[in-house]
């Protein structure tokens, strides 16, 4: 409690509802002993208060460029570096087994921990100061999601761009997986008409697809 304290400089009053949202599912058998439930209100939460700041911060910005950083922002990659970056993933309980196969470092494990976490504070009545931390941490994230958004949401992008053309979209075919288990990098490569346009890799499929799509649409001068 005292670490979860620090991280997040807010004061926690319910220690059972922080070890909830910090205890993987494979440590339990009923859900209300788990992250589980937690991480479906803090993923409403995340999103409601990383609304309003998208909403302030971008005035001039439509509903649908809103959407598409929102999306960036609260994906299982981004949760997952900034889970890393404030060391709450050390904090997540697993079983003995579970700390050797890695599970604690898996991107969506943290992701779902850090919403969790985000769940429990809220029903700790920590709201206010929940956003504050959540705008002080989340800034130079949905600032280079700003920026570099084509990089983000290159998949979509290409296949706006494919479909415009002859209607057909991009498919995507992993070439090699390497690495453990709990530390896999994947390869993939972009495919359009049947001809390969570009590669990627990544932690993720989803990754090594953005990386493959980005490649694309620079090459097919999409961006």
């Amino acid at each position: 409690m005292k670490r979860i304290e620090e991280i997040y400089g807010i004061k926690a009053d319910n220690s059972d509802l922080f070890k909830c949202a910090l205890t993987h599912p494979s440590c339990t058998t009923d859900s209300s002993e788990n992250y589980e439930r937690l991480e479906f209100l803090g993923d409403a939460v995340l999103k409601l208060i990383i609304s309003d700041i998208l909403y302030n911060k971008f005035p001039d910005y439509s509903e649908g460029n809103l959407s598409k950083i929102r999306s960036v922002a609260v994906s299982d990659s981004t949760l997952s570096k900034i889970a890393h970056e404030i060391g709450l993933c050390e904090l997540i309980i697993v079983p003995k087994h579970g700390v050797k196969q890695g599970i604690a470092d898996l991107e969506s494990v943290c992701a779902c921990a850090f919403e969790a976490v985000l769940g429990a504070f809220y029903l700790d009545n920590k709201a206010e100061p929940l956003k504050a931390f959540l705008n002080k941490v989340m800034q130079p994230y949905i600032e280079d999601i700003d920026k570099n958004i084509g990089k983000y949401n290159a998949k979509a992008m290409l296949q706006e761009y494919t479909q415009s053309v002859d209607r057909k979209i991009p498919e995507y075919k992993i070439v090699e997986e390497s690495g453990p288990a709990h530390k896999k990098t994947f390869t993939i490569e972009v495919l359009y008409r049947g001809k390969v346009i570009a590669q990627g890799t990544g932690k993720t499929k989803k990754e090594a697809e953005q990386h493959a799509a980005y490649e694309a649409c620079k090459k097919l001068g999409v961006l």
